[in-house]
């Protein structure tokens, strides 16, 4: 079956909290860090922390080289940042975040495409990415990847 890649739009995301994981990988490592989710949700509930939306994969200074290092920071909003926390993940509030951003419907291995589709608005519309670019994960199927719904975000400057 042939994806239907949507046409991109240009958004401004409002200030966001988030409780996150932060650490320096390479894409083909990004396997290894699946368990950062679920010790996210366990530790906002520990903290009586409202989780206020999915899940957040955010990728600083990567430009689609899979041997490269970046930083990575697996993020869960959540409605407040705890001043005195002293954990294993850290807490902070973004900036308005500017962004050319896209519904990817299905396998995460087509991905890809729609990161393609990203570079080609940005092109057509003189738009310079940031580096920064975020993961939504709306839904994931694991016992059917046709099923997966990810909002990418594309951070523009």
């Amino acid at each position: 079956m042939k994806q239907n890649i949507p046409s991109p739009i240009l958004k401004t995301v409002k200030p966001i909290n988030f409780l996150l994981f932060r650490t320096e990988t390479t894409v083909t490592e990004l396997g290894q860090f699946i368990w950062v989710a679920p010790e996210l949700f366990l530790e906002a509930i520990t903290n009586n922390l409202i989780i206020t939306g999915p899940v957040h994969w955010h990728y600083f200074d990567f430009f689609g080289d899979f041997e490269k290092t970046f930083t990575l920071e697996i993020a869960l909003p959540v409605g407040a940042v705890l001043d005195n926390y002293d954990g294993k993940f850290h807490f902070k509030r973004t900036e308005n975040f500017l962004c050319a951003s896209l519904m990817h419907e299905g396998n995460w291995l087509e991905i890809p495409k729609s990161y393609q589709r990203l570079m080609e608005f940005a092109d057509a519309n003189q738009l310079n990415p940031s580096g920064l670019n975020r993961e939504l994960y709306i839904n994931v199927d694991f016992t059917n990847p046709e099923g997966n719904s990810t909002e990418i975000q594309m951070g523009i400057q």
